[in-house]
């Protein structure tokens, strides 16, 4: 409670008016009571008058400790200094101002013996540092408010900054941004027949411009399907607030159950539209590497996305994957040597594309090539000792890796693209020549330095793009059990062909297919021990459903835990009325979170509110120094907020 300093005022008076009237008129009655009533008086009239006084002395010490302070002026010109000044007592009562302060700040009146806390913003005075300035919104106006430290209180100069404040706030609200957008599924629309292919681009660009026109944002026209707007910083904090329902009303433009989609990349906070256009590249290419239908916004070094609740859109060309291996083949060739390298706790994918890719690199290139991997942490174990059974020696360590590499060494990474998870990050951040082949929604921490970045966010696994390569690198060197490999890592992402499956993903099984594979001894790497089997289905029976997920606590801490909660989470998905499933659990101290979709909610969203990632139907994260109990409520409030989405 805020200590105030007691002095007289007009209603103590009119109190002691009132206890002596009263005395006098019960004086006849009781004079006993009456005398106490005048004593009491007088009491309260000789405590007024100490009080006063010792007010008084509080005032001009307070008073003339600022005068001293300020270099010994007198109380005159103070009073008419150009600013307006409170001198304020120790208990942050206001002892004294000058006639500019009442004028400006009080109307007129003087606000003695009041706080100065409505003045500064609420603040405790005391707890403003000696000479620090800040800004304060009063009645109106914008004030810069210095305090000074007295011997007997404060000392507040307010200056007045309402002209410059409304400046500096017109020019943030007009400062311009530039977004870049892009027609995501164009080319699926361009199939159809000329007439409809125009009536859906004419009906994307009318919704543009009305967007544009709502938000009075400049709009252009640019090659190869795409737009440009240019938005004021007002328009497009009020598209942040409301998550850009634009996307929304794009989705709405449908042709034979198809919908149209666009990705969006701003650039904020730029001093140039210059600039500000080169960030939207970048959002762009973000957005789009993460399957489109969304926004990036690049703040700073920042991003920020909205949307993307919708599946990739699938590229029929194959053009790209030509080029990708040509430029590997021409990489390969300047190597002294390839590594191919994967994520820590490989699975079937990881591993699947690395041994499809080996042998064509050191049979059909002519290249020393080995898979670096942790065989004891790997979720692949199965298709590993069955290539080591064959007598192949492709797999190395780790250390032996980083014992052997060169300045020419060429590292190629699959089935990531983040640096921190891939299985040596020391041996990636050793070679200066990489290649990256993904198809996980893109991160913002992606190898940006990668000089082929091979990323398709639309393919079921990295094994379809590994096969798809092998089909222009030379498929003379693929063995059977190279195609199984190859295999086991797409059904093991498309959950046997249910989900993220494409035209491209049957193309690639059939020309596995061709090549031997077989999808009975395919199926066998994925078998487990009872012991597993009885882990998962406790997973399974213990989960409880949350707004349509499926959401399991593991207990205990078992060895072959990530791959039972991986196959639980997968089987969670067969339960009626599950949409997704998340199942939690320990792992060398810290929590783990395995999260499956059949697409209507995208995990990725989810698990990136906890700092994870993946793709739409398969994401995970890594969390430390939280409990089950806690993640389990982290990861309710994350679904809450891609639903309120």
């Amino acid at each position: 409670m805020k200590r105030r300093v007691w002095t007289s005022a007009p209603w103590l008076i009119i109190s002691i008016i009132i206890i002596l009237g009263m005395a006098v008129a019960v004086y006849r009655y009781q004079p006993i009571l009456s005398y106490v009533g005048g004593g009491a008086a007088l009491a309260l009239l000789a405590a007024s008058i100490v009080f006063r006084a010792r007010y008084r002395r509080y005032v001009t010490r307070t008073v003339a400790s600022a005068l001293e302070s300020i270099g010994k002026v007198n109380q005159g010109y103070l009073d008419r200094f150009k600013l307006p000044v409170a001198l304020v007592g120790r208990f942050g009562d206001i002892v004294w101002t000058n006639s500019r302060f009442k004028k400006q700040l009080c109307t007129g009146r003087n606000p003695a013996n009041e706080s100065i806390a409505p003045f500064i913003g609420a603040r405790e005075v005391s707890e403003v540092s000696d000479g620090e300035s800040f800004e304060v919104d009063f009645d109106g106006r914008h004030y810069i408010v210095f305090c000074t430290s007295l011997d007997e209180g404060y000392a507040c100069f307010f200056i007045d900054n309402t002209v410059y404040s409304m400046i500096s706030k017109k020019y943030h609200e007009t400062q311009k941004s530039v977004a870049l957008i892009s027609f995501d599924n164009r080319d699926e629309f361009s199939n159809d027949s000329e007439e409809e292919s125009a009536r859906v681009l004419l009906a994307l660009e009318t919704k543009l411009l009305h967007f544009a026109d709502e938000n009075k944002a400049l709009f252009k026209t640019l090659p190869s399907d795409k737009y440009m707007m240019i938005f004021d910083k007002v328009a497009l904090d009020k598209q942040i607030a409301e998550k850009f329902p634009i996307l929304k009303e794009i989705r709405t433009i449908k042709f034979n159950n198809r919908e149209a989609t666009v990705s969006i990349g701003i650039g904020m906070n730029c001093e140039t539209l210059v600039e500000s256009e080169m960030k939207a590249r970048k959002a762009l290419d973000m957005a789009l590497g993460r399957g489109g239908d969304q926004v990036a916004v690049m703040k700073d070094e920042n991003y920020e996305f909205f949307g993307g609740v919708s599946s990739g859109i699938e590229k029929m060309s194959k053009v790209r994957s030509r080029v990708i291996a040509t430029s590997i083949s021409r990489v390969v060739s300047e190597a002294d040597r390839v590594y191919i390298m994967g994520h820590r706790f490989s699975d079937l994918d990881c591993v699947g594309a690395a041994v499809g890719l080996q042998p064509i690199i050191e049979k059909g290139l002519r290249k020393h090539c080995r898979i670096v991997i942790n065989k004891e942490t790997s979720m692949a174990k199965s298709l590993i000792d069955l290539v080591e059974n064959s007598g192949s020696k492709m797999f190395i360590t780790p250390e032996d890796a980083l014992r052997n590499i060169s300045y020419r060494t060429l590292i190629i990474v699959v089935d990531t693209h983040i640096p921190d998870m891939v299985e040596c990050p020391e041996l990636l951040s050793k070679c200066s020549h990489v290649v990256v082949i993904d198809h996980h929604r893109k991160m913002v921490n992606y190898i940006s330095d990668a000089i082929i970045f091979y990323h398709e966010p639309t393919a079921s696994s990295a094994s379809e793009m590994v096969a798809e390569l092998i089909t222009y690198l030379g498929d003379n060197n693929v063995s059977k059990l190279q195609a199984e490999a190859l295999l086991s890592g797409i059904m093991l992402d498309t959950k046997n062909f249910v989900v993220r499956t494409g035209v491209r993903t049957f193309e690639a099984a059939a020309f596995l297919r061709k090549h031997g594979a077989d999808t009975v001894e395919t199926k066998e790497l994925f078998s487990g021990t009872l012991e597993n089997y009885k882990q998962k289905y406790k997973l399974v029976s213990n989960a409880e459903v949350y707004h349509d997920c499926a959401i399991s606590i593991a207990e205990g801490n078992s060895e072959n835990m990530r791959l039972i909660a991986a196959q639980a989470a997968d089987e969670l998905l067969s339960v009626e009325n599950v949409i997704a499933s998340f199942v939690v659990f320990e792992n060398n101290g810290g929590i783990n979170i395995s999260a499956r979709s059949y697409g209507k909610l995208n995990v990725q969203l989810v698990m990136e509110h906890l700092g994870g990632g993946g793709h739409q139907n398969m994401a995970a994260v890594q969390l430390q120094g939280l409990t089950s109990k806690e993640t389990k409520q982290k990861l309710m409030d994350a679904i809450d907020s891609v639903y309120s989405a």
